[in-house]
């Protein structure tokens, strides 16, 4: 600390510029206790290091003596100048009234101050002091973000339900079927719950990790709670009798984005697991609709969009004007030994536009194609599930949430038993599915910020063959019994009010939809998890809003009341209350 007293002089001086009135003298010492002061301080809190502070009052002990040296120099020239030649014998002493000494006093004060707080600040900002991303270049990179949510999830069920039509149950669970080996091993899980109300805590975890690779290069990964085999949940259920909870690899991706010379994203390129590409309807809060796709489902592939801008601005967002197309190839499922993997191949086209009243439009339409997702019956003499081909076993889907017309691959039992079981072993997916498509959501500036958004959407589902499906579907216990009322389409209504983003203290929003799902309309592994208890084959209202009660933290609350479109009564009504944060 001896180097930083000796160099605090030094300081003053380089501010000051030589001057050493005897009047001032007391200033100056004050100045430079608080100069010194204030080096100390900033040494001894961590901010500035001794070898910082040592190396700036070297700079300005060399600065100093150049002024000073610069100021004799200018006062003798300056003084030679007004007073002429003088005689070697005169003694000449100015006179300078008190209050031109006042303000000069002033003036070196003010000037002294600001020299010194610019001098310092400006080392500081060099240096990068007590910056709170003052690390490696690298660390600056990547960018960390998470949320937690909180569930509570009553589930009540009507109370003229029944779940059973025939030998064979209406509503089977054929996750548990396949899982299990067999309708008979499946036990009491051969049937899914349509009697008895439940209720369940429930808590989702996510965190992320962005990596700005180079420019427009970005990698990405985000963990979250779930259940491996489910991809359209992430809820993690409470009492579990303190075992650990599942934490996945939610997504793993690459993005690209390019831009033009005004700073307009034109193309976008995604591989990994990514999130979804296509447009649904909806934003962070919304949630868009969830008539096709949930929204915890992530897809696995590749995925580019190009953009064509309409206007002058320059980002995608409200007053943007912009049409744009997106294609992907997804797999779903390798076969081994088999070149028939499962795949999904999807395109869409669309528009943004943005209106100078802030309103915005956008529409979608999409076509999704799926290959060799359908059922391939066992057609050996028997039919039972150990006689079966890799083509067989392969066509079985490895997740179903209820709802889609099923189909037997194969029989529970061995071919050598006395009496064939008529219970299938294996099912799968009776129709193939190809969807089109159409998404709508316009939204109303009405009384900025609050909003008022309607959407809509619409699915068809064309790749159903009727005589197909009857050859092959199970129903009440029995191959191809009764006639097949084709159900194909889908639609969704939604009104949102409020803010658009409720990250806020005291923001709000409020939302109603009507939605109908029908049996083969889409496919029922990815669509909707909470509505029916998830899957296709129902209809029925969503009530819910959201509430700010602090900055990223935010209440919801979601009504939901459900029955199915066709077979017996299954109505289900269903709770959500959720506490959301983020950071």
């Amino acid at each position: 600390m001896n180097t930083l007293k000796m160099a605090v002089p030094a300081l003053v001086l380089a501010a000051v510029s030589g001057l050493s009135v005897a009047g001032e003298k007391e200033e100056l010492l004050k100045l430079k206790s608080t100069t010194e002061s204030l080096i100390k301080q900033l040494v001894k809190q961590g901010v500035l290091t001794e070898d910082t502070a040592k190396g700036m009052f070297k700079q300005a002990e060399a600065e100093a003596a150049v002024l000073a040296e610069q100021a004799q120099t200018k006062a003798a020239i300056n003084n030679a100048a007004a007073t002429g030649p003088v005689d070697a014998a005169e003694v000449r002493v100015p006179y300078v009234p008190d209050f031109v000494k006042e303000e000069i006093r002033e003036q070196v004060r003010t000037e002294l101050r600001k020299d010194v707080v610019d001098d310092v600040l400006a080392h500081a900002k060099k240096e990068r002091w007590g910056i709170t991303d003052a690390l490696p270049e690298w660390t600056r990179k990547f960018k960390l973000s998470g949320d937690i949510r909180l569930r509570y999830e009553p589930v009540f069920m009507a109370n003229d339900n029944s779940g059973s039509l025939g030998v064979f149950p209406y509503y089977p669970n054929g996750q548990a079927i396949n899982e299990s080996g067999g309708s008979q091993n499946a036990g009491l899980d051969l049937i899914r719950n349509t009697t008895e109300d439940n209720q369940r805590f429930r808590e989702r975890v996510r965190l992320g990790i962005d990596a700005d690779v180079v420019e427009g290069l970005k990698a990405g990964i985000r963990l979250s709670t779930g259940n491996l085999r489910d991809p359209v949940s992430t809820n993690q259920t409470l009492g579990q009798t303190g075992q650990h909870y599942e934490f996945n690899v939610d997504r793993a991706y690459l993005e690209y984005n390019q831009t033009d010379s005004h700073g307009f994203n034109w193309l976008t390129l995604a591989g990994g697991r990514t999130k979804n590409p296509f447009f649904v309807g909806g934003g962070e809060f919304t949630s868009g609709s969830e008539l096709v796709w949930d929204t915890d489902l992530s897809f696995e592939g590749f995925a580019a969009t190009y953009r064509y801008n309409l206007g002058e601005q320059k980002s995608i967002g409200d007053g943007a004007r912009l049409v744009y197309a997106t294609a992907g190839a997804f797999p779903l499922q390798e076969a081994p030994f088999s070149s028939n993997d499962k795949w999904l191949f999807g395109g869409q086209v669309g528009l943004d536009w943005g209106f100078k009243n802030n309103d915005n439009l956008r529409v979608g339409v999409a076509y999704y194609d799926y290959t060799n997702i359908t059922a391939k019956p066992n057609t050996t003499f028997s039919g039972t599930c150990d006689l079966n081909t890799r083509e067989n076993t392969a066509s079985m889907p490895e997740f179903l949430q209820g709802g889609n017309t099923l189909a037997s691959i194969c029989r529970d039992g061995a071919f050598n038993d006395a009496i064939l079981s008529q219970f299938p072993g294996m099912v799968g997916l009776a129709s193939d599915y190809n969807i089109i498509n159409f998404n709508m959501r316009y939204d109303m500036a009405l009384f900025n910020p609050i909003h008022l958004t309607v959407s809509g959407d619409f699915a068809k589902n064309l790749g159903y063959n009727k005589n197909t499906v009857a050859a092959k579907r199970i129903l009440g216990g029995a191959l191809g019994s009764g006639a097949v009322d084709e159900q194909t389409n889908a639609w969704q209504v939604r009104a949102d009010l409020g803010w658009l983003r409720v990250d806020k203290k005291g923001h709000w929003s409020t939302f109603l939809a009507y939605k109908r799902v029908e049996r083969d309309a889409v496919l029922d592994a990815y669509t909707d998890s909470d509505f029916h208890l998830g899957g296709t084959n129902a209809k029925g209202w969503v009530l819910g809003a959201n509430y700010g009660l602090l900055d990223n933290l935010w209440l919801t609350s979601r009504w939901l009341s459900t029955e199915a479109i066709s077979g017996p009564a299954f109505g289900v009504d269903m709770l959500q209350v959720d506490v959301n944060t983020r950071f």
